[in-house]
Formats: structure tokens, sequence, C-alpha cells
């Protein structure tokens, strides 16, 4: 008969959602409102040249957007700590709400450039202090479920946002005033969930260690120092310019082979579909599994199915590399987004967090141009080029991932095999 601690460790999604407390409910709630209301994206090019913008002008834009989204969470790792999981999600929502719907009414594009980056920065703030409260919340043990169910909102919302977005342009007469307006009042409301449900401040692990609490630099100082994590960053960064090459080679690819497109449009519904359908799920699984084993795994499958994109192009091997990578993602994905939280000591939990965080939206950014460059030199011979940053992400994922970084059944230990050596705060470096 299984113990109490493995009937925890191995707890389905329903126990594990019905045992959180109401401010987990009220991210997993909050997160899919989020998302389901982003939009500004998806549109934005659009706005831009119905402006009579030019589109190189419409595709700075859209990079200066980036650029202040990967900004905005390594700066959300500080706020997480200073304002509290609730004030920073109100700063973010309540300002991204006002600067989105200002986007309609600016008298001239330098002041456009100005705003959607302030917008992009502002919108991303919430993220890392809702990871770390969703992590300080939850037992050691539920935090691969828990990271599950917070992505399934992500790719819900996600999934749903194109169609909410296309219904409310058309309902505006192809107009887009409807739609700013509509994903102002959507960040609103993230804003008012967030001030009724969620903690005014974030629990301050340094004061059961006997430390101060931790500055920004001396934080970030300290997490630069834990050189194993520093090596799972590089392998997130790796990964992440990997996998978002479904979005820029394979469809110059596809192009370019004289496929039809359809099979492209299929393969990325097909991945949304499984995504939705199974990771969580499977989770019930996979969080059993060494943290380790999940992410060297994932990091490989990724790398495979892109590299199978490199086989002669057609329908067959289009579905079969997304398949592939697809597994990857769901078996792989919750596990690698809640490590994180659980690598380093408590009080440093936020650091940790945005520290991961950026170097995914530094990948998720960075991968995109570089195979587009790539694809122009190479051609289709560029996917075994690609599927050797998996191999390098699988490398320093095996060397990074600490082997207690799993969950270990019945343990509420720090998953950090040895503590951190940190010299006092005041000595640290500014």
């Amino acid at each position: 008969m299984a113990t109490k601690a493995e009937q925890l460790a191995s707890a389905g999604v329903l126990r594990t959602f019905t045992e959180t407390p109401l401010a987990v409910k009220a991210i997993f709630g909050g997160v899919f409102i989020n998302r389901v209301g982003g939009f500004l994206n998806i549109f934005l090019v659009l706005f831009l040249t119905s402006k009579g913008r030019s589109a190189a002008e419409a595709a700075l834009a859209l990079g200066v957007y980036g650029i202040g989204g990967v900004a905005g969470v390594l700066i959300g790792g500080v706020l997480a700590r200073r304002l509290g999981a609730r004030n920073a999600t109100v700063l973010s929502m309540g300002s991204s709400a006002v600067l989105t719907a200002s986007l309609l009414y600016l008298p001239s594009y330098p002041s456009l450039l100005v705003v959607v980056t302030a917008v992009g920065l502002i919108s991303q703030l919430f993220r890392p202090a809702s990871a770390t409260l969703l992590s300080e919340l939850t037992p050691q043990n539920r935090q691969v479920m828990i990271f599950a169910m917070y992505r399934f909102g992500l790719n819900l919302g996600a999934t749903a946002a194109p169609l909410l977005g296309f219904g409310l342009y058309n309902l505006g007469h192809h107009r887009y005033t409807l739609l700013f307006w509509g994903e102002a009042t959507v960040a609103a409301l993230y804003a008012v969930l967030a001030m009724v449900a969620l903690p005014s401040r974030a629990a301050e692990p340094s004061a059961a260690v006997g430390g101060g609490p931790v500055e920004p630099a001396a934080g970030y100082a300290a997490m630069l120092r834990d050189r194993r994590y520093l090596l799972y960053l590089v392998a997130t960064f790796f990964n992440a310019a990997v996998y978002l090459q479904y979005l820029s080679v394979l469809p110059l690819d596809i192009k370019a082979r004289g496929v039809a497109l359809i099979w492209y449009t299929g393969a990325v519904a097909l991945n949304g579909l499984l995504v939705i359908a199974f990771e969580l799920p499977l989770t019930k699984i996979s969080q059993r599994w060494p943290s380790k084993v999940t992410v060297v795994l994932a990091f490989g499958l990724a790398g495979i199915g892109v590299g199978c994109y490199g086989l002669p192009l057609g329908p067959a091997v289009i579905i079969i590399g997304t398949l592939i990578w697809t597994v990857a993602e769901v078996i792989g994905a919750p596990t690698v987004f809640a490590y994180p939280g659980m690598a380093g000591p408590p009080r440093l939990k936020p650091y940790y967090i945005g520290g991961f965080q950026f170097m995914f939206g530094l990948g998720s950014a960075v991968g995109p141009m570089v195979g587009g460059v790539l694809f122009s030199q190479f051609g289709h011979r560029v996917w075994p080029v690609v599927a050797a940053g998996s191999a390098l992400a699988v490398v320093f994922a095996g060397f990074g991932v600490r082997p207690r970084g799993g969950v270990t059944v019945g343990s509420d230990e720090p998953l950090v095999e040895v503590p951190l050596t940190e010299p006092p705060v005041a000595e640290l470096p500014a």
C-alpha cells in the first residue's frame, strides 16, 4: 500500500487543485485572463500598417515590444520580493491597461515606440511574482503539477486569444478601437482579481534563516555565483531558441520546398491540441521523475523532433517531427518551469525564477532571428545546425540540474544538494 507521502507526490489534477490555497487558484484564473486578452502582439503589425506605417516600422515596433518583455521579467524578479505578488500584479496589469488603450491616440511614431516598449516591459512584471508565489505556497512534491496547471492556463488562454481578438476586430467593423480597449479591460480585470485574492506581500524566507532582506543586486549576484544553475540557464536559452524555430525556419522551409501551407498550420494546431489535452494528465506520472532525467529527456527529444525536419520535407516529416517535439514539451515543460523555484535558497527564489524567465525569453527572441539568418545561408541543410543547439542544451542541463532536483517522494527539503556558500549581503558587490 502506498504511503501518505507517496500518495501526495502522485496526486492527480483534481486533488491538487482542490487542495491549493485561494491565492494559487486566483493566479491560475488571472494568467488565463491575461493570456486570453493578450492579442496586442498578434495585431500590432496589422494595426500599424493600417495607419500607413511601413512593414519595417511595424516590425521594429514588434521587436521593441519583445525587448521590453524580456527586460520586464528580469525587473519583475526584483519586484516579486520588493512589492509582493499582489502589488506587483496590480502595478503590472493596471499600467498595462492604461498604456494599451493609449496606443490608439498617440500622435507620432516615436511616441508609439516608447509606449509599445513600456507595454512590453510592464505587462511582464507580474510573471516572476506569480511564479514565486506559486512556488512558495506549494509543497515540494506538488511543484511540478502546480506549474503544469499554470501552463495549462497559459496555453488555453493563448489558444483563445487570436479568436477573441479577431471577434473584437470584426465586431468593431474592422477597426482596432474595440480590440485595444478589450485588451485594456482584460488587464484591468486581472488587476482587480489580484487586489482581491492575492496576499499583500510575498513571504520573506530570509527571516527564517537569520538573514536580512536581499537587495536586488545582491540577489542576482548570489544567483550568478551558483555555477550549476548558470548551466541550467544556458541550457534553457538553447532549448528555447531551438523550440521557436517552428515559427521561423519551418514555415520558410515549407514555402521553399513547395509543400502546401495547410500541413504547417495543421502541425501547429496539433501541437496546441496535444499540449492542452495531455500535459496535465501525464504530469501525474512525470512529476515523480528526477528533474535531471526529465529535463535532459525533454531537451533531447526536442532536438530530435526539430532535427527530423532535415529529412526530405513533406507532410509526413512535418507531422512526425512536430509530434516528437510536442512529446518533449508535454513531459518536460512543467518540470522545466518548476525547477527554478526549487533550485536555490528560499530567499533567492524570485531571482532564480526571474533569471530563468529572462533566459527563456531571450532564447525565444533571439532564436527565430538567428534561425532566419542561418536558413538564408544553408537552406534546408540548416536543420542539423539547429539540432546541435539542442545537443548543447542537453549537455548543459546534464551538468546543471542537480541530482536531487526532482521530486523526492515524501521529501519537503530544499532541492539544493549543498547550501550555496553566500557571504553576508553587506559584503556583496553593489
